[in-house]
């Protein structure tokens, strides 16, 4: 999916991934059950922020990495019927090594 938006200053936007409807003992997880997605894919990242000198401090993330981040961090969205978030890069905990396959997309 192309996006559109182009996050400002140190923000990124993130399509959050859903976990497993089915737990390891094979119960099925109704949606109110379910906890919010904490892990998902970057789509689209700022320039970075800047410091006190005026100048731009790169992101430490790119555009396809997968991350792990604050779970009521981030302002929610809806862009064509998905679900994304916007982010401040201090708000990501945590980059998976390796790069998206093809990530399952929250409803």
């Amino acid at each position: 999916m192309a996006i559109d938006l182009q996050p400002m200053a140190d923000r990124l936007v993130v399509r959050p991934i859903e976990r497993e409807e089915k737990t390891k003992g094979g119960i099925f997880l109704p949606d109110t059950a379910k906890e919010k997605p904490q892990e998902g894919e970057i789509l689209a990242v700022g320039p970075g922020r800047l410091n006190d000198d005026g100048e731009r401090v790169a992101m430490d993330v790119s555009v396809g990495d997968i991350v792990i981040y604050a779970k009521y961090g981030g302002t929610e969205i809806k862009i064509d019927e998905e679900d994304l978030v916007i982010l401040r890069e201090s708000d990501i905990l945590a980059k998976k090594a390796g790069k998206a396959k093809k990530a399952k997309k929250a409803k």
